[in-house]
């Protein structure tokens, strides 16, 4: 081998080394950039993770009539922080305050004497062998309760949040998502 050739040969080696070393700097840039990202992302969620358990309280029918009329929820939360958000929820459940009268009392009783929207829609959902459009089964829930009105969205929110529980089974065909209950969920 000539001199000439492996000069040319060495010359070769050092452009794709040099090549090589900037696509893996660039490289090592995106995948910095994804993980701060995600690591954004990670925080995002778990703020609303946060806010989601401090919303469960409100949501409990218990709960209700011990919020004073005017007393916004959101400093009704910030209360509960510095008192402990845990010890609350056991309490409440322990033993169903005397309520304060009025509309709030009437609301909160109507309300409990419902089945809870999760569970009609298990209702449906187990009557079914066949996967089911959230559409189809809010349509269906509008034939058999007409009483009940929700929106399709609460409907998929509902859904999800049974997913989330492991108690329904998300199917997705192409654009469109459907459900079918769990089969753990089928023995119980």
């Amino acid at each position: 081998m000539s001199s000439q050739s492996a000069a040319t040969l060495r010359s070769r080696y050092v452009q794709q080394a040099a090549s090589d070393l900037e696509a893996n700097r660039r490289r090592q840039e995106e995948l910095a950039r994804k993980l701060e990202l995600l690591k954004q992302e990670e925080a995002l969620l778990s703020d609303i993770l946060n806010l989601a358990e401090r919303y469960e309280g409100f949501a409990d029918a218990l709960r209700l009539p011990e919020q004073a009329q005017d007393e916004p929820v959101i400093a009704k939360a910030k209360h509960r922080d510095k008192t402990g958000a845990s010890a609350q929820r056991s309490t409440s459940r322990k033993s169903k305050p005397a309520p304060a009268g009025g509309k709030a009392k009437d609301g909160a009783k109507g309300k409990s004497r419902e089945p809870l929207l999760g569970d009609l829609l298990m209702d449906l959902l187990a009557g079914h062998e066949d996967p089911r459009l959230a559409k189809e089964l809010r349509d269906e829930l509008l034939e058999k309760h007409p009483s009940r009105n929700p929106t399709p969205q609460v409907v998929r929110n509902t859904l999800e949040s049974l997913v989330a529980k492991g108690r329904v089974q998300r199917h997705k065909q192409q654009r469109s998502v459907m459900y079918t209950v769990a089969e753990s969920a089928d023995a119980g």
